[in-house]
C-alpha cells in the first residue's frame, strides 16, 4: 500500500521540519503544502525530503489539504495520512492508520477524546464539541473528535471527497462527505502532544464559533 503523507503549514519553519522527519520511515513520500507562510517554512521542509508545494498567499487548511489531496492523487497514493506540522500528533501511530485501513475502513479518524488520551484543554474541548454538533446537526454524522487533523483516506475515499471548504470546517467536511458517499468511518484513539507552541495554533472557542457560522451558511445554500 502505498501511502503519503500529507502535511498542510503556514509559518511552521521551526517544526515542520521535525514533523516530516519523523514521519517518513512510515510512508513512502511526504507532501508538505506551504499554505503561503512568510518564514522558511517550505525550505525546512524540502531539508529533510519532503515534496513541498506552495500557496503564493494563505489560503487556509481546507485549500492546503485540496491542494495535497490533488497531488497524492497524481503521484498514486493508494492512501493518505494527514497531519498536523505543529508537532501535536506522533507520526510514530501513522502504522496504526495503515492498519485500520487494511481492515477496511476507508476514512480513519485520530481521536483526542478516546482511550487513555492526554486530557484536550477546556477551551479545546469547547470548539471540539461546537464542530461534532455541527457535523451531526448539519449532516447526521456523529464522530467523537471531527476537528482531528490525524486522518487517513483510503484510495476509495480520496477519488470520493473533493474537498469545498477553504478553512478549519474542513474537518467536519470530510466526515460528512465520508457519509454521504457511504465510506467507512472509523475512529482510533490517538495521543496529542499540548504544547504552549501548538496550543496557539487551531481552533480555539472564537474561532469554533467563526467555523460553525460558516458551516450553517455552506448548509443552507448546498
Amino acid at each position: 500500500m502505498k501511502i503519503i503523507a500529507v502535511i498542510p503549514a503556514f509559518n511552521e519553519a521551526t517544526h515542520v521540519g521535525a514533523v516530516v522527519s519523523r514521519a517518513r520511515p512510515f510512508v513512502d513520500r511526504v507532501v508538505a503544502v506551504d499554505d503561503g507562510s512568510a518564514d522558511g517554512t517550505s525550505e525546512a521542509a524540502a531539508r529533510v525530503g519532503a515534496t513541498v508545494l506552495r500557496h503564493a498567499v494563505n489560503r487556509g487548511l481546507g485549500a492546503a489539504l485540496g491542494t495535497g489531496f490533488a497531488a497524492a492523487r497524481r503521484l498514486g497514493a493508494d492512501a493518505v495520512v494527514t497531519l498536523d506540522a505543529d508537532g501535536q500528533h506522533e507520526p510514530e501511530e501513522i502504522p496504526r492508520f495503515a492498519e485500520a485501513l487494511r481492515e477496511g475502513a476507508d476514512v480513519v479518524i485520530g481521536s483526542r477524546l478516546l482511550g487513555n488520551c492526554a486530557p484536550m484543554p477546556w477551551h479545546r474541548v469547547a470548539a471540539n464539541r461546537l464542530g461534532n454538533l455541527a457535523t451531526a446537526v448539519l449532516y447526521g454524522a456523529w464522530v467523537t473528535d471531527s476537528q482531528s487533523g490525524f486522518r487517513a483516506l483510503s484510495r476509495r475515499a480520496l477519488d470520493a471527497i473533493h474537498v469545498q471548504s477553504d478553512r478549519m470546517e474542513v474537518s467536519s467536511e470530510i466526515v460528512a462527505e465520508a457519509r454521504r458517499h457511504g465510506l467507512r468511518l472509523r475512529e482510533i484513539p490517538i495521543r496529542a502532544i499540548y504544547t504552549e507552541y501548538s496550543l496557539s495554533k487551531g481552533q480555539g472557542f472564537f474561532v469554533g464559533v467563526k467555523m460553525l457560522g460558516r458551516m450553517v451558511v455552506r448548509r443552507l445554500f448546498e
